[in-house]
């Protein structure tokens, strides 16, 4: 049986006519940098998240590294982020010469753990990055309080949760700024690479735009050393297209997630994705633990049975030789055991229940030995 991780032909063929239709309109227009349909984008992005400014930039990490400009971050700052998560997080602001601290997750929830945050405080702190991981949003409030309390900004990393909810609003504008992707692979994903900048502050979102523009307003008069960071139209209509299936995308994954949670409910060697009280899950990834050191025995049996998989991610962040010199907050024993027990499953929007069977009986025969 072919099963895809990610089926992103699938999902064309779903949405081709709207799909080709919107990009040979780009063409035909000729106006392939910014321009109407970036524009309409955008705020058409804006409105499904339920705020006033997004500006289009040209990938998830362009996204954080202005993000972090735009708040000044610079040489011998800190900026706290979890150990578990994709390097890009931190990556951005050691690009600027900031120091990444690292923070434990929520065994739970992989999420930022609030409880463990405070402590990482200090006068140099001058951001906080929860990230959303999997689809599935961090516990905000304590974050934004702790924030607010310090007077440190609260930047969403939202590239895998667009979507989303906490106690129902959708994440990315609750925090100061947010940040998106639109990788191909992502529940709203391009046609090559791009990302968004979000923020309800009209200040910030004007600083957003100068530093993706080469640090300036208009052409040929630059204020500061910026950046070339902009969403392509191309890209752009295909994202509005998708945008207006987003819902229907999000409800697939769902109906998978129940699937797959039905699949291993009975086998307690076997963790299925938390769902916390306050949350609304997209399931950018369906993401298990395997407990009692059998996860990669189990990656090796789905690999023999030709079933893709991810480990998402195989090594915390304090321990990559990137960040060696980073990393002051000790031992992170939540962020390095999800690292020895996560594996992610095939998921997307075009997954049937047969396949659903044969990987989760590929998982199970691993996990019980037969």
């Amino acid at each position: 049986m072919k099963i895809q991780m990610v089926d992103l032909q699938g999902q064309y063929q779903s949405l081709k006519r709207e799909i080709d239709s919107a990009i040979a309109d780009v063409v035909t227009s000729g106006q392939f940098i910014r321009g109407p349909v970036v524009e309409n984008f955008q705020g058409e992005l804006a409105g499904y998240l339920g705020g006033p400014y997004a500006l289009g930039v040209a990938n998830g990490t362009d996204a954080l590294q202005i993000a972090y400009m735009a708040l000044g971050i610079k040489a011998g700052d800190e900026v706290i982020t979890p150990a578990f998560t994709f390097v890009a997080t931190a990556e951005a602001a050691a690009l600027l010469g900031a120091t990444p601290v690292f923070a434990d997750i929520d065994p739970e929830t992989f999420g930022l753990d609030p409880a463990r945050l405070a402590a990482l405080i200090t006068p140099k702190t001058k951001a906080i990055v929860p990230v959303h991981l999997f689809g599935h949003p961090c516990d905000l409030d304590p974050i934004l309080e702790i924030g607010r309390r310090h007077c440190i900004p609260i930047i969403e990393d939202n590239a895998q949760a667009i979507g989303a909810t906490y106690k129902g609003e959708r994440t990315g504008y609750l925090g100061d700024i947010g940040t998106l992707s639109f990788f191909p692979s992502k529940n709203l994903g391009a046609y090559g690479d791009g990302g968004a900048v979000l923020t309800c502050n009209r200040d910030l979102h004007d600083r957003f735009f100068m530093i993706s523009n080469h640090g300036g307003r208009r052409k040929y008069f630059h204020e500061s050393i910026g950046l070339n960071s902009r969403l392509d139209a191309v890209q752009a209509a295909v994202l509005r297209v998708k945008l207006t299936a987003l819902d229907r995308f999000a409800e697939a994954r769902k109906a998978a997630a129940r699937r797959y949670d039905a699949h291993f409910a009975d086998c307690s060697s076997i963790a299925t994705p938390t769902v916390a009280s306050w949350a609304g899950h997209v399931y950018h990834q369906y993401t298990l633990r395997i407990k009692n050191g059998r996860r990669d025995m189990v990656a090796a049996h789905l690999k023999d049975h030709g079933i893709p998989y991810g480990i998402y991610y195989p090594v915390p962040l304090h321990q990559l030789p990137a960040f060696k010199n980073a990393h002051k907050s000790g031992p992170l024993p939540h962020s390095e055991r999800a690292t020895r027990e996560v594996i992610s499953l095939p998921m997307h929007t075009e997954l049937t229940a047969d396949q659903q069977e044969y990987v989760a009986s590929a998982v199970l025969e691993a996990v019980q030995g037969t």
